[in-house]
């Protein structure tokens, strides 16, 4: 299974924010779509960092609310961990697993083209999971009789 399966169901479409906008702004955004993440573009749609929920909290703990008049770029992970539509999502399972984070976008020729979550991932290993057992147990009722 590859990515680009991934977000054909999902959807490609992915929020982003330039470096320049407020971690305040990024926080509402993130809020009314229920997102845990905002990738971090430039004009061109070039993929700068990502500034998860985490990376809010981190810097909150060191500068209190006054990191929410702050740009994006001040607070985002750089650079970004990213990967092309045709990684494997095992490979991105084992990124994710690794190095503990839960967001990786996605970028083709240059450009982000969607944003895998964990729950993504998730979501595809169950049903996965789910037509395997289905199969298994098809296979032991054929050979029952």
């Amino acid at each position: 299974m590859r990515v680009r399966d991934i977000l054909e169901k999902k959807g490609a479409k992915v929020f982003s924010m330039y470096p320049d906008a407020r971690v305040e702004d990024a926080l509402k955004e993130m809020d009314d779509r229920s997102i845990g993440a905002v990738v971090v573009t430039d004009r061109r749609g070039t993929v700068q960092g990502i500034v998860a929920e985490r990376d809010v909290i981190r810097h909150m703990a060191r500068r209190g609310g006054a990191v929410l008049g702050a740009p994006l770029g001040e607070v985002m992970t750089t650079p970004a961990h990213t990967r092309g539509p045709d990684t494997d999502v095992t490979e991105i399972m084992t990124l994710m697993t690794y190095q503990r984070f839960r967001h990786v976008p996605i970028v083709e020729n240059g450009r982000l083209c969607g944003l895998i979550s964990i729950g993504d991932v998730v979501k595809q290993r169950l049903k996965d999971m789910e037509l395997e057992v289905g199969v298994l147990r098809d296979v032991a009722r054929i050979t029952a009789h």
